[in-house]
């Protein structure tokens, strides 16, 4: 598609991220030559790769990189800083600890440094040399962590030697969004910069993982081979600046290092406490882990313990790095999950952009919402896009049984008793064969699904195929390894009848743009812009109230026109034939 204008928007859609009580705006420091600069820069040359290119450089493992993720997280500090400081001045001292790996800062509830040590030894070594601050008439709670406060013996001694180059920590306005999109050269370029604007940079990845560090410290002290680890949006490739951050506060691999190692006639254990049930072990753990957050952990603020919960946690702001956290306990199952998600992410371009663009449609028309109800969840959005591309000819994105043919014995995973195994090389997965353009599938997707017959099929990743719902819920979504539930038994008709509405519109704005083929001098939102302005949803609304026919059925209606039209071939699958 041609390029098109630039227009000049007054209102535009809240597409950004979700606004919390004590969430600051971060934006990062950082100078020119430093690892974080040169991280940013080869990140964003990475982010403009071509449309489903295949990229040949060896792909690491989900858990290689979490394991990386993991020691790096553990000789890193956080450090709150003065406003006005000399930076070589600081990188000077803290190396008389031990060489620095990288650095960067950002601003938050002050200024933070994050500094990243070549070895955990020189951590250790700056803690014995910290001390507890005094109080006055206030009373210190002792805590050797890893979160430190910088003071300045003499102010006049600091000056700023060297200027540091801001860099945004959180999503772009809707304005900038807007100004971004419509300069685009076509739609594929327009879903590639929504995904570059909007993806977990580098160093908030790091803050992520160094944040999860900082409360596995606090948990160590009543588990000490424990570890608190992120799952979902946080390293399944599709979290957005702004998401919260899930941990999970892993406690199988106490007690197992030597568990197949033993000899002789006698077996050792460890006397432990026994209570009535799994969940009530979890609910004990999760309430002390609260407690201690709650009263010694340095930056946690608005701890809830929610322990009645399906799934207990515990709920707190990491004031630092303004992470909103849910804590739960031995949730495999969701790091299995995000796992699968970072393998489908990593198969091909097209995908993650294609997520992050149908997450930021739905969240722009209301069809997603931070608040708990009979909303769609972006995870449920996540599943249908890849169902989708599990049904391109040929295939996008393999199926999960598919995957689990691959596996071998290494990969086996059997987790509750449900089978979570799946090839983890990503390197033995073929790439797909499919060439088709993301303008494409954006159009086929909500094509895909405003003609889908959500009232007796249900959506299955595992098989790439329909299947009967098995149960009256509108949208039925089988969860990948739990498969007798229903990941969006929450959403309502009502809900559901909204998203079919919503995607037929978008499938005609689309159809009509290729019709119309409007001047780039004509000041109008186009392509994926067009998409997300809420004036879409209300003149929907508005047209129902007009006519007798509803809107949804007129423009499926529209669309079979299209489809039959001799302008509009399709092939013997029913598909659109692009040319």
């Amino acid at each position: 598609m041609a390029a098109r204008g630039v227009g000049l928007w007054s209102r535009l859609p809240l597409c950004t991220q979700r606004s919390r009580v004590l969430r600051p705006i971060h934006r990062l420091l950082s100078r020119p030559g430093t690892v974080a600069a040169d991280a940013r820069r080869e990140q964003q040359s990475a982010g403009s790769t071509e449309t489903g290119s295949e990229d040949r450089t060896p792909k690491k493992r989900f858990s290689e990189v979490q394991k990386e993720r993991r020691e790096q997280a553990q000789r890193t500090i956080l450090i709150l800083c003065p406003n006005k400081i000399s930076e070589k001045k600081f990188l000077k001292y803290l190396s008389q600890h031990g060489p620095i790996n990288n650095h960067f800062f950002f601003e938050s509830f002050g200024l933070y440094a994050v500094v990243e040590f070549c070895q955990k030894e020189s951590v250790a070594s700056l803690q014995n040399l910290t001390r507890t601050p005094s109080m006055g008439t206030e009373a210190a709670i002792p805590f050797r962590s890893r979160f430190f406060n910088l003071k300045l013996k003499n102010s006049s001694d600091q000056t700023s030697e060297q200027s540091c180059i801001p860099c945004n920590q959180s999503p772009p306005s809707s304005k900038k969004l807007f100004e971004l999109l419509c300069d685009a050269e076509s739609i594929d370029d327009q879903l590639n910069t929504l995904l570059k604007e909007f993806q977990l940079t580098e160093e908030n990845t790091k803050l992520r993982y160094l944040t999860c560090s900082l409360i596995e410290d606090i948990a160590a002290a009543y588990f000490p081979d424990c570890a608190v680890r992120p799952f979902g949006s946080s390293v399944n490739s599709f979290g957005k600046l702004g998401c919260d951050l899930d941990m999970f506060l892993d406690l199988d691999e106490i007690g197992n290092f030597n568990a197949h190692k033993t000899s002789g006639n006698f077996l050792m254990e460890f006397q432990v406490k026994n209570v009535p049930s799994e969940r009530i072990a979890t609910q004990k753990i999760l309430s002390v882990i609260g407690e201690c957050l709650d009263n010694f952990g340095p930056g946690c603020v608005g701890v809830q313990k929610i322990l009645n919960a399906r799934c207990p946690l515990v709920r707190f702001s990491h004031q630092a790095s303004g992470f909103q956290c849910d804590l739960t306990t031995n949730n495999r199952i969701a790091l299995k999950s995000s796992e699968l998600l970072y393998i489908y992410g990593a198969l091909d371009s097209r995908v993650r952009a294609m997520v992050f663009s149908i997450r930021c449609w739905a969240r722009a028309h209301s069809l997603t919402s931070s608040i708990p109800g009979a909303w769609i969840t972006n995870f449920s959005l996540t599943m249908m896009v890849i169902f989708f591309l599990q049904r391109r000819s040929p295939p996008i994105l393999p199926t999960l049984d598919y995957l689990k043919t691959l596996a071998d014995a290494e990969d086996k995973c059997i987790i509750e008793g449900h089978n979570c195994t799946f090839i983890c090389d990503l390197n033995r997965i073929k790439p797909s064969k499919n060439t088709e353009t993301l303008e494409i599938l954006l159009k086929e997707f909500f094509e895909f699904f405003g003609n889908f017959a959500f009232n007796k099929n249900s959506i299955n990743i595992r098989q790439g195929r329909e299947q009967n719902k098995p149960e009256p819920s509108p949208l039925h979504i089988q969860n990948p390894f739990e498969t007798s539930l229903n990941i969006s038994k929450n959403v309502s008709q009502s809900q559901l009848q909204k998203f079919v509405d919503l995607a037929r519109e978008s499938a005609w704005i689309l159809h009509q743009e290729d019709k119309d083929h409007p001047s780039p001098s004509s000041n109008q939102p186009w392509g994926l812009a067009a998409l997300l302005l809420p004036s879409v949803a209300k003149s929907m609304s508005r047209d129902k109230k007009k006519r007798k026919k509803p809107a949804s059925e007129r423009i499926k209606n529209l669309l079979e026109s299209i489809k039959s039209s001799p302008e509009n071939p399709t092939n013997t699958n029913g598909k659109r034939t692009y040319t």
